[in-house]
């Protein structure tokens, strides 16, 4: 199970749908994994951090789970195999990011990949990012750092109650982190439409397939310490006590 045709087959199966010619859409892919897009991207985003959810969109706290677990040397090491936690394979295909979905998501999404737009996507004759090699790093219950971060917080539960009920309860953990190996960035609009793209190029190797007045055709493949782009959060309830 690890060409893009068969994970799509996979997709398509479990969620019903016909998947003909063209890759997975973005909002597919979503809802098979339960993941959602993360409302900022940044390389020191990390896993367990506490968001909020409004009904409508995800905000940072701008707290982490172990910053209520740990202190000192304790919390300095954890924090340090949280930003070492490896990456594999997310087992997701190729997905893509319509004109439509990009409108919907809203200008932000775009920058989560370090993309930058001058204008309205709205003006565009077609754009769509396209999401390739996608990985992802998670906490477990059998791997440093997860064994100790559930050890803790079940006993922070305890001891902290109020604490707990206040700022975890009832926000949400990032449990899984997904990660972009590189993007395909298409773009065609009408001449002498305000309408172009920018990148930020450090860790990022741009490859200009097509770049005229009109059409936009750009592979951005990542390296490095690379930011997230989507997360799978679980209600803080409902993180895994041993």
């Amino acid at each position: 199970m690890e060409n893009n045709q068969d994970l799509t087959d996979l997709l398509a199966l479990d969620l019903g749908i016909n998947i003909v010619d063209r890759r997975p859409y973005a909002k597919e892919v979503f809802k098979w994994q339960d993941m959602d897009l993360l409302p900022h991207s940044s390389t020191d985003t990390l896993l367990c951090e506490i968001f909020e959810w409004n009904g409508r969109n995800w905000r940072t706290t701008g707290n982490n789970l172990i910053g209520y677990l740990f202190s000192g040397d304790a919390l300095n090491t954890v924090k340090e195999q949280l930003i070492n936690t490896p990456k594999h394979p997310a087992l997701i295909p190729d997905f893509e990011f319509t004109k439509d979905s990009m409108v919907e998501y809203g200008l932000s999404l775009p920058s989560l990949f370090n993309i930058g737009v001058n204008g309205n996507i709205k003006n565009a004759k077609s754009f769509s990012v396209r999401v390739n090699g996608v990985t992802k790093s998670r906490i477990t219950n059998i791997d440093s750092p997860g064994i100790e971060i559930l050890k803790n917080y079940s006993l922070f539960t305890q001891s902290k109650s109020k604490t707990y009920r206040k700022n975890i309860k009832f926000n949400y953990l990032s449990t899984s982190l997904f990660y972009a190996e590189s993007v395909e960035i298409f773009l065609e609009k009408e001449s002498g439409v305000g309408l172009d793209v920018s990148f930020q190029t450090q860790n990022v190797e741009v490859d200009a397939k097509i770049d005229t007045d009109t059409k936009k055709h750009f592979v951005l493949k990542y390296s490095g310490n690379q930011a997230p782009f989507a997360a799978k959060f679980t209600k803080g309830k409902d993180f895994n006590i041993m």
